[in-house]
């Protein structure tokens, strides 16, 4: 599909893919009217699905160069290095349009946490318990309200907690 950017001139590609990173980070894209003439209505989709699809990756995996060009194979060079000098030039941009994005998943912020560990001697069913738990407190502010969530988890519960944040953690840090 890239092959078909070749239609255009290297400078025209250049600002092809500046309004593709304008439409990446919430501004204008590129109208399909100023490119009718050029590619069908099925190319032009798959151009801009494949142009957003690259900056996105690059940016949030943090793509060698090296890496990008392999992806811009079938172009001319002058082609590529249109597009990576617009990566290169909007890299920090793009970055703040994905992390706005994944943060806008939720509106809730972690404010603070406290937390306690626990020794369950007994209970009223069992008289000889001997369990572990934490106490964990959460300050969630939420539409500018702080919303506190208290809970109380045992060793398994506690481990799937932790094995799911350190999972929202490796996807935070790719986005970095």
């Amino acid at each position: 599909m890239m092959e078909a950017l070749g239609r255009i001139s290297a400078t025209d590609c250049v600002k092809l893919c500046h309004r593709v990173v304008d439409g990446l980070c919430g501004r204008e894209p590129p109208c399909r009217s100023d490119y009718s003439a050029t590619w069908s209505l099925e190319e032009w989709l798959q151009l801009l699905d494949f142009l957003t699809g690259l900056f996105s990756l690059a940016v949030g995996s943090n793509v060698p160069d090296e890496e990008v060009l392999a992806k811009l194979s079938d172009v001319d060079h002058s082609h590529a290095e249109a597009v990576r000098s617009v990566l290169r030039a909007r890299q920090e941009e793009i970055r703040r349009a994905l992390l706005t994005r994944t943060n806008s998943i939720s509106s809730a912020i972690l404010q603070d946490f406290d937390w306690q560990l626990k020794l369950a001697l007994s209970s009223d069913k069992i008289s000889s318990l001997n369990t572990p738990l934490l106490s964990l407190g959460l300050d969630v502010r939420e539409n500018g309200a702080l919303r506190p969530i208290t809970m109380e988890l045992n060793r398994e519960e506690l481990s799937t907690l932790v094995s799911s944040l350190e999972a929202a953690n490796k996807v935070v840090l790719q986005l970095k």
